[in-house]
């Protein structure tokens, strides 16, 4: 199986960078793990522009089942966020998760996403999320092969 994960931005932060790593060599055991980085276009002022040019950039890497994070998505405990995880993977052996930027995504790249998925409806810097979505993922194999990671 493979996990894409397509993100608005990089990391910029040290242990922010040491924290992907450290659960992209965790998921190894389970997946193969690509990390997708879309340059942010934070030089423009018109967010709907912002919103169309990195949509394209999104649109390009989007394969599999697609699950947007989006605010407005549905939220799932980490057991149902595991069996979500083992029924798609039942019909695709590829899952691709899109984390947008500051202004979110175009409406194209909603249009593309066969699914949304929110962990709250808080606001979390996209950095933070992103390994948050990571150590979820994790966690949901985890669940699913019979680890004890999961409390």
């Amino acid at each position: 199986m493979t996990i894409n994960l397509v993100c608005v931005g990089n990391l910029k932060e040290k242990f922010s960078k040491e924290s992907q790593e450290e659960y992209q060599k965790r998921l190894s055991a389970f997946c193969k793990l690509n990390i997708f980085e879309v340059k942010e276009q934070n030089q423009l002022d018109n967010p709907q522009l912002i919103l169309e040019k990195e949509g394209q950039e999104i649109l390009k890497k989007l394969k599999g089942y697609v699950v947007l994070c989006d605010l407005k998505g549905k939220e799932f405990s980490s057991e149902t966020f595991a069996k979500k995880i083992e029924s798609i993977s039942n019909n695709n052996s590829t899952i691709t998760f899109v984390v947008g930027g500051s202004y979110g995504v175009s409406q194209e790249v909603k249009n593309a996403s066969n699914e949304k998925m929110s962990f709250s409806p808080m606001t979390f810097p996209h950095n933070l999320f992103r390994i948050m979505l990571l150590e979820q993922i994790y966690r949901g194999f985890t669940i699913l092969s019979g680890k004890t990671y999961h409390k």
